[in-house]
């Protein structure tokens, strides 16, 4: 073979090379911009169906800018974060509780003793948000949530009525349960079981309970009570955990307390 054709062979190669790797490149931003959007609807319908709010798959985006307010909550002291101290990592597009919870700036560490939710870290802040009905009132507010299972961190989200008191939803958006036994958390059945119940009582001290087997329709204390996952006993016990560790001292209680004396 000579010299030119040798050279001719390689300079097409390394032309469709070239096309390829921007081909492949170009497919996989596209990609990636795709996942993200997904993720992103994903989780917004998330936060609708723990609000209980009527939407659908063309309308979700739509409803919930229309009636959902994201507020960054400080968990210190259960105030909200003023817009002005907003950061490129603190506001509510960008937030993200794994890596807040591993910022230097942003992360806390829970002590053992504390640590319901069995997390070890968790951020400072949290991304809350409040529902409003047709006239611009607050009804409802729904909280993300987050503690291990069997096998995986959950994470999800846990709605109030504007009383404080009342379930109004759950959901879990993101885990790694034992499909069909700790998958469960996914059944709609059981996720619906919790709108109604209680979830503080008078005096604001959280009184509900995640049992481990079913609720007595007889037991007066029914409406305080979860049915627990059939044949998922420890995926069980982290629901109960979290949802303790986040509506307890650790979690929103400062910031339910702060609301509490506006009602």
């Amino acid at each position: 073979m000579s010299s030119d054709s040798t050279k001719k062979t390689i300079s097409v190669a390394l032309g469709v090379c070239l096309v390829c790797s921007v081909f492949v490149s170009s497919a996989t931003v596209a990609l990636d911009s795709v996942q993200r959007q997904n993720k992103k609807l994903d989780k917004i319908k998330n936060i609708l169906q723990a609000g209980n709010l009527t939407f659908n798959i063309n309308n979700a985006e739509e409803i919930f800018k229309e009636k959902i307010v994201p507020v960054i909550v400080d968990l210190e002291n259960g105030s909200v974060l003023d817009k002005s101290k907003y950061t490129a990592d603190l506001n509510p597009e960008s937030f993200n509780i794994k890596s807040l919870s591993e910022s230097k700036n942003y992360g806390k560490d829970i002590l053992p003793e504390e640590d319901l939710g069995n997390i070890k870290k968790r951020p400072k802040y949290m991304l809350s948000y409040e529902v409003l009905n047709s006239d611009k009132q607050i009804e409802k507010y729904i909280f993300p949530i987050f503690g291990k299972g069997l096998w995986s961190t959950m994470y999800g989200f846990i709605a109030l009525n504007k009383d404080l008191r009342t379930v109004e939803g759950i959901t879990f958006y993101e885990h790694g349960e034992t499909p069909g036994l700790g998958g469960e958390v996914d059944n709609q059945n059981w996720k619906a079981s919790w709108k109604g119940k209680e979830m503080f009582d008078e005096k604001g001290n959280e009184v509900l309970t995640v049992l481990k087997g079913k609720v007595d329709p007889n037991d007066p204390n029914k409406n305080k009570q979860i049915d627990g996952l059939s044949g998922a006993t420890l995926t069980t016990r982290g629901v109960g955990n979290l949802i303790k560790y986040w509506m307890g001292e650790d979690g929103y209680a400062k910031f339910l307390g702060n609301i509490r004396k506006d009602i």
